[in-house]
C-alpha cells in the first residue's frame, strides 16, 4: 500500500516535463468494498502500484495490466463481471478492451489494443 511520499503525485515544483511517450494505464476507483478488493487482487501482480487515497484508489502499471474476473471474484465473494468493473471504475488510462467474460485489458501502448479491434 502506498503511503506519505510512496506515491505516484508529485508537486509542482518537482515535475519535469519530458516531449517523450507514456505506455502506461491505469483506474481509478471511488473507494468502495469491490474497488478495495479489486486493489487487493491486483497488489499481488508485479509492476503494479496500489495508491489508497481518502476517498479513491489508484492502480496504476506499465504497459499492460489484466483484471481477471474469477480472482476478483474468488477475493469479493460474489460474482464479479466485466460491467460490473467498468462501473466500479470510475475513470481509466490507457485503452481498456474486455477480452472475453472474464478479462478486462488495459493497454499503455494502443497498437497493443488495436490487436483486439
Amino acid at each position: 500500500m502506498a503511503t506519505g511520499t510512496d506515491t505516484i503525485f508529485k508537486s509542482m515544483k518537482d515535475m519535469r516535463f519530458e516531449d517523450t511517450i507514456s505506455h502506461q494505464c491505469g483506474v481509478t476507483m471511488n473507494d468502495s468494498v469491490e474497488a478495495r478488493c479489486i486493489a487487493e487482487v491486483m497488489e499481488t501482480k508485479p509492476g503494479i502500484k496500489v495508491t489508497y487515497l481518502p476517498a479513491m484508489i489508484r492502480i496504476d502499471g506499465e504497459g499492460k495490466m489484466l483484471f481477471k474476473m474469477d480472482e476478483i471474484s474468488e477475493a469479493l465473494g460474489r460474482e464479479m463481471t466485466p460491467h460490473i468493473f467498468e462501473i466500479s471504475t470510475s475513470t481509466h488510462y490507457g485503452r481498456m478492451v474486455m477480452v472475453d467474460d472474464n478479462t478486462v485489458a488495459l493497454f499503455g501502448n494502443m497498437e497493443d489494443a488495436l490487436a483486439y479491434e
